[in-house]
């Protein structure tokens, strides 16, 4: 029982890692997967508990990846803006 609390565990730290990233936008498969882990170990489904829990891993990892890239394309964003300002600048001043 001890090993497959692990892998909830495993999963529950996986969350709390993308939210310290500001994945909360992405998480909701994770949390669903999570949930339904701790629903099949209370149930005695060892086998489908496991494999929630790495789901919801792997989904939490995911949402990570998501908000990184959310992230990086509203810089992308704002920083073009920024040059788009510069030029019409610098078109004014000539």
């Amino acid at each position: 029982m001890l090993v497959k609390q692990v892998f909830i565990l495993s999963s529950e730290q996986a969350i709390e890692q993308a939210q310290t990233m500001g994945a909360d936008d992405f998480l909701q498969p994770a949390q669903i997967a999570l949930q339904k882990a701790q629903e099949a170990l209370a149930a005695e489904d060892y086998r489908a508990a496991r494999l929630y829990a790495e789901r919801a891993e792997l989904d939490a990892r995911l949402a990570e990846v998501q908000a990184l890239s959310s992230m990086k394309r509203n810089k992308v964003a704002e920083i073009t803006a920024q040059i788009q300002r510069l030029r019409l600048q610098l078109g004014e001043s000539q």
